[in-house]
């Protein structure tokens, strides 16, 4: 699985931007790609989740990794 520095580097290089890693999170716990919920989240909704205008660039590296189909 790829690390989040690589996801936004890749990102970058594709669209232009780099996303949080607010929004990779969010989108890998829409896949299923987490196991657990991390002990410092504090609540269950997510506080800045993924904008969908986002969601696409964010998901072609997912599948240029492998991670997703």
């Amino acid at each position: 699985m790829a690390t989040y520095r690589e996801i936004q580097d890749w990102v970058k290089k594709q669209s232009g931007f780099v996303p949080k890693t607010c929004w990779i999170a969010d989108l890998k716990h829409q896949h299923k790609l987490t196991a657990k919920i991390a002990p410092n989240r504090q609540g269950s909704a997510r506080a800045y989740p993924c904008p969908p205008d986002r969601r696409e660039a964010i998901e072609s590296a997912f599948r240029h990794y492998g991670m997703i189909k």
